[in-house]
């Protein structure tokens, strides 16, 4: 059966915005793993202060690339550097579109020669088969839908974290010795209860540990193990709600717009997409409301990707990529909400808080940005999030307004009054914090 494709979604909405504009949707959910486990509290202060695992085997979506034209296909789409591209080494792959725009994020690991697999949300992932489908590559490709699309069926590897001041410790002692002395964001075999895998030098949380991934039916037996030996050290395993609130405290924007609703060259994209993706059914919500999808749209440079970006090779966006530079460009902050305001509109009592709002940033009543990705973190005492906001207010320290409220959509002029509250914040890093900003590429 042929679904509908995303474009049909739009003209039969009117609009991009049209289709994704809507008040009141509830933030995602991890599918399979329960929401809370040791209570969030305890399991957010569990990747500061103790031992943490992260499930992460359910709620992304996997593409394998296979085949001799493997790399030919990823360095065409993805802006990164591919040279010396080890296996075992991942990448926070980048894609854009012709006019140098974020498309959306990813993690590309290499497995083998050639083979690889690419692990998120998914734009990034149907993107690639867009390419391969249009070119002439020798590839195979293979999707893994999140556990939510996947039927009950297995995923193909698993993947989870442990992470937290105690974590090397906790580590040393499960795996008798040292971890394998690799770079960030590269891997080493490890063995634990008969079974080997992988072990890569990254987390979610920005603090020490690894994140382990290898075939499913290894699975159980290294949890097992893992979960039975981290009872003396107090291991802590981090439930759903806590695991989304990980990205603000790493710095990492977790749903840019995808820049893929507007532009010409996009057209088959979105005609080869189908409604019912990530593309699709994507929520847009908060008090910033534009009738202009690419008002949110991101570049790479904004959210501190330039870092990643090479033109050593050819790729799709590679020349508006190359123009855009030297710009000025937004910068990536985290907000810290001011207490007493925070109480004022919420209520005394901090219970979880997340919310994935597109909220206007204000600098004495004029719009400098948006935050897009907010949550209480317990160990802070105070409502983070991750905007991005104009350089020239983006010094810490820095005070601005958040505006906090729900913009009804299509139909009401963007700038209407609408009495929304309004909450001080304090302009910060992101990440904000120091470990996970300064030593944790480096350690």
């Amino acid at each position: 059966m042929n679904l509908p494709s995303l474009q049909s979604g739009i003209d039969q909405a009117g609009s991009p915005v049209k289709l994704l504009w809507k008040p009141g949707t509830p933030p995602v959910t991890v599918p399979v793993v329960p929401p809370e486990i040791a209570g969030w509290r305890a399991e957010q202060r569990a990747w500061y202060d103790g031992v943490a695992y992260l499930e992460l085997s359910h709620h992304m979506a996997d593409l394998f690339v296979e085949g001799p034209d493997a790399l030919r296909l990823l360095s065409r789409v993805g802006a990164n550097n591919f040279e010396n591209y080890a296996i075992g080494q991942a990448k926070q792959f980048i894609v854009v579109n012709e006019e140098g725009l974020l498309v959306q994020d990813g993690i590309l690991t290499r497995l083998a020669e050639d083979r690889f697999n690419l692990a998120g949300i998914g734009t990034a992932g149907t993107w690639v088969q867009h390419e391969a489908e249009r070119g002439d590559y020798d590839v195979t490709l293979t999707v893994d839908p999140d556990s939510a699309f996947r039927g009950g069926a297995d995923p193909v590897l698993f993947r989870f974290q442990i992470q937290g001041a105690r974590a090397m410790a906790f580590l040393e002692s499960v795996f008798g010795g040292p971890m394998p002395s690799v770079k960030f964001f590269h891997s080493g075999e490890v063995s634990l209860a008969g079974r080997t895998f992988r072990a890569l030098r990254h987390g979610m949380t920005g603090q020490p540990g690894f994140e382990f991934f290898g075939a499913w039916e290894d699975y159980a037996p290294v949890r097992e193990a893992l979960l039975a030996a981290g009872e003396q050290f107090g291991l802590v395993q981090v439930g759903g709600l806590a695991y989304y609130t990980a990205g603000v405290v790493g710095g990492w924007l977790a749903t840019p717009v995808p820049a893929i609703y507007t532009s010409e060259s996009t057209a088959a994209f979105r005609s080869f997409t189908s409604l019912f993706s990530y593309e699709g059914q994507g929520a847009l919500r908060g008090s910033f409301y534009s009738d202009d999808i690419s008002d949110y749209y991101h570049s790479p440079y904004e959210l501190g990707y330039g870092r990643s970006v090479s033109f050593d090779h050819d790729f799709i966006g590679k020349d508006a990529l190359a123009a855009a530079k030297d710009k000025v460009h937004r910068q990536k902050v985290t907000l810290v909400w001011d207490a007493d305001d925070v109480a004022a509109v919420f209520g005394p009592e901090r219970d979880f808080f997340l919310s994935y709002t597109k909220d206007r940033v204000e600098k004495d009543s004029r719009l400098i940005g948006l935050s897009e990705y907010a949550t209480y973190i317990d160990p802070a005492g105070a409502i983070h999030s991750i905007a991005t906001i104009d350089r020239e207010h983006a010094e810490p320290g820095t005070e601005v307004e958040l505006v906090w409220g729900e913009h009804p959509g299509p139909g009401t002029a963007p700038d209407a009054d609408l009495g929304f509250s309004r909450i001080r914040a304090t302009v910060q890093p992101a990440p904000y914090d120091d470990y996970a900003r300064t030593s944790y590429r480096k350690s």
